[in-house]
């Protein structure tokens, strides 16, 4: 796996194709493979690029905590001019999605095509702020995620029809989770603090220029589908799309419908130029 230094930091990451390249950024308490499927089908006209954020997947901790949604969003800017991209896509969901927008807003130039799914750009609610720290304080005190954490985050991330459809894909979910290794726990939950203290960028929305795909599960109760709606009104000519029997991690739980959506937009948005 690929690495490049980054504020001294080692962050790993996938790459797969040729062609324009497209940053994928995926959720949070997840890593590169949440792509796999979309990166098999895309990686056949694009160069799919997967970085894994601070203390996800390979990726070194972050240097300090909280680490702000901000400084993330600055770092994959690093991480593209490492890699020497001067124009791609992103696609990203939930954190890759905030720092997919916040990149499109402070380097429009860069950010030839956005999808946005299951993300959202105002702050955290202060309800669920509160339960997502108390969560958080649970688990450093803890030093692991136990089971009762581990059965409490279902929901947040799948769709009532996947956990009955997709047994394996949640045991999966589980068992990655409680396979952490203690040392790794604070540098995730400083990028978990920083996600859920985020500042809102919602006012800057409309000065979006590039083609925007605003994706949402239509039972994701993390990121509700009236977030999504609000981002695509916003956003000048923004597209929405709800997928069906779909929660948080809609690429995983519906690629029957999200890898095609994807192909379809980047092809549109990209022109044949691109590809």
């Amino acid at each position: 796996m690929p690495e490049v230094m980054i504020r001294g930091r080692r962050m790993f990451y996938e790459e797969h194709g040729r062609g324009f390249p497209v940053l994928f950024g995926h959720s949070y308490l997840w890593d590169a493979r949440m792509w796999e499927p979309q990166v098999a089908v895309l990686s056949r006209a694009y160069r799919c690029i997967v970085p894994e954020i601070w203390a996800h997947g390979r990726s070194d901790p972050p240097p300090h905590s909280p680490y702000s949604v901000d400084e993330l969003a600055e770092d994959m800017w690093a991480f593209a001019q490492a890699l020497g991209l001067s124009r791609f896509a992103v696609v990203g969901l939930s954190v890759g999605g905030m720092w997919g927008m916040r990149l499109a807003l402070n380097h429009p130039e860069a950010v030839a095509a956005l999808v946005l799914m299951d993300t959202d750009a105002g702050a955290e609610p202060e309800e669920s702020r509160q339960r997502y720290f108390a969560m958080m304080a649970a688990v450093e005190q803890a030093g692991a995620l136990p089971p009762p954490i581990l059965e409490a985050l279902v929901p947040f991330f799948f769709s009532p029809v996947t956990v009955r459809r997709d047994p394996e894909l949640i045991a999966r979910f589980k068992a990655a989770l409680a396979a952490i290794p203690p040392e790794r726990l604070p540098g995730i939950l400083a990028i978990g603090r920083g996600i859920f203290s985020r500042t809102s960028v919602l006012e800057r929305l409309g000065e979006i220029r590039a083609p925007t795909l605003v994706v949402v599960g239509a039972d994701d109760v993390s990121r509700p589908p009236h977030e999504a709606e609000r981002m695509a009104r916003a956003i000048p000519g923004a597209r929405l799309e709800v997928i069906p029997e779909a929660g948080h991690i809609a690429n995983l739980e519906r690629p029957d419908v999200v890898t095609p959506l994807l192909e379809s937009f980047l092809a549109q948005a990209l022109g044949e130029g691109a590809r």
